[in-house]
């Protein structure tokens, strides 16, 4: 927070889109951390476990993951290592936004747990430097407080609800991960590894114990590898060129 605070005015310089835009992200979040606590107690957890663990991890794909590991009857090792494998992703997002994390380790330290898939993709939407600290500060720190806060409130609703799938709540992360993912799927290679990773987990859901289908998902990848030329661009290129409309000039009347 201190490399947020040496930057006066920083605040201001975030416009009315981008303030609504983080706005609808934490609402949309809120409902997300709400489902997480009600559906972590209501499968039979204590109400601490989602609450500390929304505190110390703060990333929803990974806490679902490993509470849905768990809940399926799966060991903690194949959560954790659920977790981990999808929060993997948060080393690339610290280079990205090194930047606006200061020089001092309370900050880096601070900054660190707050990046996210939504502070980082708002501070890499801004070119000022100090529009760039103050999407990533904003975004971090609302959507950690009200994360918790969302959480907090669905665990104490899970003790009441019992069934949450009566209400639906299990469905909510898996269409939030669906919204995010489909722009991806445009992309061939992206699409062909998804649903590859897809196959495997539903042929080997059967045979294998909770956890170990989803971490088998990224056999899927290995099509990227094994076949680096499907790309976007390949599949660009497998698209019918259009029609050029050429405009051929009339004859004049007389006019050989």
């Amino acid at each position: 927070m201190r490399s947020f605070r040496r930057t006066p005015g920083s605040f201001a310089s975030l416009d009315q889109a981008t303030l609504r835009d983080i706005a609808l992200v934490c609402v949309a979040a809120g409902l997300v951390g709400a489902s997480f606590g009600a559906i972590s107690v209501a499968g039979g957890l204590d109400l601490w476990v989602p609450i500390v663990m929304s505190v110390l991890v703060f990333a929803g794909g990974s806490q679902f993951a490993a509470v849905g590991v768990v809940l399926s009857g799966g060991s903690p090792v194949a959560a954790v290592v659920a977790g981990l494998v999808l929060n993997a992703r948060h080393l690339p997002f610290g280079f990205a936004v090194a930047d606006v994390l200061g020089d001092r380790w309370r900050g880096r330290l601070l900054g660190a747990h707050l990046t996210i898939d939504e502070s980082v993709a708002f501070a890499m939407g801004q070119r000022d430097p100090s529009a760039r600290r103050a999407a990533f500060w904003v975004c971090g720190v609302a959507l950690f407080v009200v994360w918790n806060v969302a959480v907090v409130l669905g665990a104490l609703a899970g003790g009441v609800i019992g069934d949450t799938d009566a209400l639906g709540l299990d469905a909510a992360f898996p269409a939030a991960l669906l919204a995010l993912v489909l722009p991806s799927l445009r992309d061939r290679a992206t699409r062909d590894a998804a649903l590859a990773g897809a196959v495997v987990t539903v042929a080997t859901t059967p045979f294998l114990p909770a956890g170990l289908p989803v971490l088998l998902a990224l056999a899927g990848l290995a099509l990227m590898f094994v076949f680096p030329g499907r790309s976007s661009d390949a599949a660009a290129g497998d698209r019918p060129a259009r029609r050029r409309n050429i405009r051929v000039p009339r004859r004049r009347a007389g006019a050989p």
